[in-house]
Formats: structure tokens, C-alpha cells, sequence
């Protein structure tokens, strides 16, 4: 009881703060459509969040290291609260991009404090178990953030107010905690060269995810408003996707245990890429087969990014899989840094082609590397785990249990005097 209580209530801290955030997401969307501003920037302010995210896994961990965590946290809280009420006290698209930096980098360390905690209370034994806890309130927090969109006008103040309320309420769980506050880790990376060196289609993988999912978060709200639906049906949209992601990311991934998982990034990128065309056609019909097709879009596409991050596990030794798993992180946030803008100037209609042509070239690419190089032996697979894009803190647990799983049997390798090797 005493080592679940204070993960219970650090989830709880942050599945808070994602509700809050899932909400402001898409409510800034379409506030901005009804504002009247040009797809254009209406993508470049949406693509300012991920730049000020992107910049916030360099800038934050030396603050939290400064100042402390609770500290760190409760100024970090402070300021995206803030920056929520600004949004809806300055309507102008240039203060809403510079106001989306800020945000973007807030929010990146206040999940650095919450994973960087998080994985100092949790016993090696059940790292994966709380990883993947972590994942499934990340998802569901996101969800019921779609889902608020539905309680007022999002012309008005109130859903702004709400958003500002949840970032703030976050604050109760970590600032009362007498937990002892973790050493923040320094993650160095891999170069990218030596990445796409060892895997390709992992590197190729996280790109396309990151270009795919940051256009989702930033253009979705949009692309639903465009084509006519209601408050609720924005919601609805939103929330299928994510749910698509939470319920097939496990399938997807234990298949991809059991076979060369080039081959399921090749399947998933087709087969999302095809799914997104009849998303397309559907967005012109019934509401109902749009969102059974978002559904299965969404756990493909969000499927992409761990399956990535395992392929380039299977190629790394344990010591490495923390730098790996970063560098690609890196490239999912140069890719979702871009996917808004790149649809803001195609237009938010054109949303759904763009997933279909973005997730069509990971196919052809993953599929001509899978006839140059051969597959990673079965045994060398780690197993798999699902994730969402997060702050390089979470994935120290990662690592962890991945180096864990990787440790033999106490009576393994007892005489030779080393562990076997992982080639």
C-alpha cells in the first residue's frame, strides 16, 4: 500500500493535467475557426505548441534541477493556467502562437516532474506494468478531454475557464506529496546518423508518426468543423481516434512480437493510409461510419511511434535503449513541429489525404527496406510496449524495464562469468 498509494496519486496528478490539456487542444482549434483566421495560420499556431514542446525537453530539465520539483511544478502550472486565460483575453493570432511556445513548454515539464517521479517510486519489478498504467490514463485523460468540449459554447469563456481550472487542480496532488523529490535524469541521445543506421524504418516510423499525430492534435478540431459537425460531433471525432489508439495499440504490438516488425509498420502504414480514404469518403455521409473509421485510423496511426521504438530496441543493446529511445523522440516532434503547418497550408480539408499520403510512403519505405535487409532474429525482440509521445523522463522506465527483461535468469550464464549478448 505504501508504494501504490504514491503512484496512484501522481496518475492521478497527471491524468488531471491531461484532461485540462486535451481540452484546451481542440477547444483552440475551433475557437480560432470561429475567430475567422487563415488555415494558414490557424496551422502555425497549432505547430507552435510542439516547437515550444520540443524546445522544453532541453530547456526543463536544468530548471527542475535549479529550482526543485515541487517548485519547478507549481511555476510551470502557474504559467499554462495562466497562458489559457490570455488565449480567450487576446484573441489575435500572433499572441496565440507566441502564447502556444509557452504553453508547449510548460506543459513538457510539468509531465517531466510527474514521469521523472513516477519512475523513482516504481519498483524495477513493475515497470512495465506502471508504464503501460501511465500510457492508458494518458489516452483516456486525452478522451474525456474531447468530451468537455460538449459542456458550453466554445465561442465563449467557460471552456477556457475549465481548461485553466484542471491545469491548476494538478498542482493538489504534487505539491502536498512528501515524496522524496527524484534526481532528474540527463538523457544523452544517439546521433541520428547512427539511428537511422541501425534502423531505418524505426527512424522513418517515428518521423511519419510524429507528422501524422501532431497534424491530428492540431488540425482534427479543424478539419470536423470544416466539414460541418457540431460541438459534439468535433468531440466524437476526437474522441474515436483516441480511443482507436488505446484499444489497438496492444494488438498491433503483440502481433509484432511474433513477427518482423517491418513487416507490421509496412501493414500498419497501408492499411492506415487506406483507412483514412474511407474516412474521407464517409466524412461526406453518415457520422457513423466516419467514426468507425477514425476509430481504426486511430489505432493504426498511434500505433506507429512504439512500434518504431521497439523495432530500434531490438537493435540496440540495454544500456542503449534510453538514447535510442530519445533520438526518436526527437524526430516525433520535428514531425509533429511540422504536421499542423504543412496542413495549414494545404487546407484543414485536406486533412484526411495527407494521412493517407504521409502514412503511404512509410509503407513503400519500410517495404523496400524489408528487401534489403534482413529481419531481427525472434529472440532478440524486446517486448513490446504502448506509448504515446511524452517527455524523455518516461521513457528512463522504459529503458529500465527493457533492461530488466533483458537480465538472465539468476542460474543463466552463472559460470561464464558474463551476460549473453544481445546482437
Amino acid at each position: 500500500m505504501s508504494t501504490a498509494f504514491p503512484i496512484v496519486s501522481l496518475l492521478a496528478g497527471i491524468g488531471v493535467l491531461l484532461v485540462g490539456s486535451g481540452l484546451f487542444g481542440t477547444l483552440l482549434a475551433l475557437r480560432a475557426g470561429l475567430e475567422g483566421f487563415a488555415d494558414q495560420m490557424i496551422g502555425l499556431v497549432m505547430s507552435a505548441y510542439f516547437v515550444g514542446f520540443f524546445a522544453g525537453t532541453f530547456v526543463c530539465p536544468a530548471l527542475i534541477r535549479r529550482v526543485g520539483h515541487i517548485r519547478a511544478f507549481a511555476m510551470f502550472a502557474a504559467i499554462a493556467a495562466a497562458t489559457v486565460l490570455l488565449h480567450v483575453l487576446i484573441i489575435h493570432p500572433v499572441v496565440w502562437l507566441a502564447l502556444r511556445v509557452f504553453t508547449g513548454v510548460c506543459l513538457v515539464g510539468l509531465y517531466t516532474v510527474i514521469e521523472s517521479w513516477l519512475n523513482a517510486q516504481t519498483p524495477n519489478a513493475q515497470r512495465g506494468k506502471v508504464f503501460a498504467a501511465y500510457m492508458i490514463v494518458t489516452l483516456l485523460a486525452l478522451t474525456l478531454g474531447q468530451a468537455l468540449i460538449t459542456c458550453a459554447d466554445p465561442a465563449g469563456f467557460t471552456l477556457f475557464a475549465i481548461a485553466s481550472l484542471l491545469m491548476s487542480m494538478a498542482l493538489v496532488p504534487i505539491a502536498s506529496t512528501s515524496l522524496v523529490q527524484p534526481t532528474p535524469v540527463t538523457t544523452p541521445r544517439l546521433g541520428l546518423r547512427f539511428l537511422y543506421a541501425t534502423s531505418p524504418a524505426a527512424v522513418a516510423g517515428s518521423l511519419v508518426s510524429g507528422l501524422v499525430i501532431g497534424a491530428f492534435w492540431g488540425m482534427g478540431p479543424v478539419f470536423a468543423q470544416r466539414i460541418g459537425l457540431d460541438n459534439a460531433g468535433v468531440a466524437a471525432l476526437m474522441g474515436a481516434t483516441i480511443l482507436g489508439g488505446a484499444a489497438l495499440q496492444w494488438p498491433i504490438g503483440h502481433l509484432s512480437d511474433r513477427v518482423d516488425r517491418r513487416r507490421v509498420l509496412a501493414a500498419v502504414g497501408a492499411i492506415g493510409g487506406m483507412t483514412a480514404l474511407v474516412a474521407a469518403v464517409a466524412a461526406n455521409g453518415t457520422s457513423g461510419w466516419l467514426l468507425a473509421a477514425v476509430f481504426v485510423f486511430g489505432g493504426l496511426a498511434f500505433s506507429v511511434y512504439p512500434v518504431s521504438v521497439a523495432h530500434l530496441n531490438d537493435h540496440l543493446q540495454p544500456e542503449q535503449v534510453l538514447e535510442g529511445s530519445s533520438g526518436l523522440l526527437l524526430l516525433h516532434g520535428l514531425g509533429a513541429a511540422a504536421g499542423p503547418a504543412i496542413v495549414g497550408v494545404l487546407g484543414p480539408r485536406s486533412l484526411l489525404v495527407y494521412y493517407a499520403v504521409t502514412l503511404a510512403v512509410l509503407a513503400v519505405f519500410v517495404a523496400l527496406r524489408i528487401r534489403h535487409a534482413p529481419p531481427v532474429a525472434m529472440e532478440e525482440h524486446v517486448p513490446f510496449t504502448p506509448m504515446v509521445r511524452t517527455s524523455p523522463e518516461a521513457l528512463t522506465m522504459l529503458a529500465k524495464a527493457v533492461e530488466d527483461a533483458a537480465q538472465p535468469a539468476p542460474h543463466e550464464g552463472a559460470d561464464s562469468g558474463h551476460p549473453p549478448s544481445r546482437t
